[in-house]
């Protein structure tokens, strides 16, 4: 922002007390900081543990392991945002898993909802989708055991075991409960598919991992060599029960279809400088006719894909309404292999919209619905024929 014009004379004079003050202020801040976590460290904390130690019933429950991580995990937890949460050594390989697209599990990607577990999406022929599980389905148990107050990373720790294990999962759907009795598999998730109906490419994207740049580079190039060819008429982008994953990945997909210098997102954080991300490379499919598909699924990554085209009137967004997750984490590794997910900004889309808990209103809405304990088939698709239609 610009300052407005002064004398050199009152300026000297108002930075001078302004950093006269900050000084003072951040040092008494600090003194205090430190008195602060002396006393917890030094009283409180060893007070209950030493206590606990001495007097609790159940001895066979004292797992110092499990009570220290327990310990950090209610620090982090006090702050109340569902997104910034401690990761024990077990839980950070997990999450480091998904993003390369391998793991163990019932595949399905989870998410919050008003505090409450849901599933965002099951994976393709996953054993959950299998099983008839179905985004938007809350999870209330796990193997009899309520979900109330569980953060992201204990449900995937209890969901998660080894491949051949059963596990039951009470849903709720709809205002009534039902039991899926699920059989873990190895998981392994391609975050590119490429298929075409008729003269239209159709590309779904599941993630936005670790492989993900490399798998869309190889899929786009045999796009565009069939747009060259006047093989196909336009694309479909199917970013539905698309989680997200990182940020930087979203941006090199836009890129594709967006000018040089384009803004794809605004990140805004009070720890970190602001920053915009423009598109800076020659994208591959700047020309060809494009149609996004969304659904409640498509989140974070998703949501600043399918958005930042929408803003720039590159694409028709067709389906439901987006998740809406509008923030930022930051992924730390810690000592002994732990790690710590913090959110550190949050990214708003090129008109300004800041999405969080709101998500993104598709231009032509269409719902698709299913029988009770099914989950959707290409018969019952009402979306994706629809996109076909308009780029035909």
């Amino acid at each position: 922002m610009k300052l407005k014009r002064l004398t050199n004379y009152l300026l000297i004079i108002a930075v001078s007390i302004f950093i006269f003050g900050v000084g003072f202020k951040f040092g008494e801040y600090e003194n205090k900081r430190k008195d602060t976590l002396l006393k917890f460290n030094s009283n409180l904390i060893y007070e209950v543990w030493k206590d606990l130690q001495a007097k609790f019933i159940d001895k066979k429950k004292l797992d110092s392991e499990k009570m220290f991580y327990g310990a950090i995990k209610g620090m982090v937890a006090s702050l109340e945002d569902p997104y910034t949460f401690f990761l024990t050594p077990d839980e950070n390989k997990q999450s480091k898993d998904d993003l390369q697209g391998k793991f163990e599990g019932i595949g399905a990607q989870l998410g919050l909802k008003d505090g409450r577990i849901i599933i965002i999406a099951p994976l393709k022929n996953s054993p959950a989708e299998k099983a008839g599980v179905l985004a938007g389905d809350f999870i209330n148990k796990v193997d009899g055991a309520s979900t109330r107050s569980w953060i992201l990373p204990q449900a995937v720790s209890k969901i998660r075991g080894t491949k051949g294990t059963p596990v039951v999962l009470t849903l709720e759907r709809q205002g009534k409960e039902l039991d899926k009795k699920i059989v873990r598999d190895q998981i392994i998730v391609s975050s590119v598919e490429l298929s075409y109906e008729g003269a239209v490419a159709v590309l779904k994207l599941n993630q936005f991992g670790e492989n993900t740049n490399d798998e869309w580079d190889k899929a786009v190039s045999e796009i565009s060599q069939k747009w060259q060819e006047k093989k196909i008429k336009g694309m479909v982008l199917d970013v539905r029960d698309n989680p997200g994953g990182y940020l930087e990945s979203s941006v090199y997909l836009a890129s594709e279809f967006l000018p040089i210098e384009k803004l794809i997102v605004k990140q805004e954080s009070t720890t970190y400088p602001s920053r915009d991300y423009l598109v800076e490379r020659e994208g591959k499919l700047l020309n060809i006719p494009l149609v996004v598909l969304i659904n409640q699924g498509s989140a974070s990554a998703s949501e600043i894909l399918s958005g930042a085209l929408r803003d720039h009137k590159r694409a028709k967004l067709v389906g439901e309404k987006t998740f809406g997750k509008g923030s930022v984490q930051e992924a730390l590794d810690l000592q002994e292999g732990a790690g710590l997910h913090v959110t550190v900004a949050k990214w708003i889309l090129p008109n300004g919209d800041w999405i969080n808990s709101k998500g993104i209103e598709p231009d032509i809405k269409i719902e698709n619905t299913v029988k009770e304990g099914n989950t959707l088939t290409k018969e019952e698709d009402k979306q994706l024929p629809k996109a076909l239609e308009l780029l035909k």
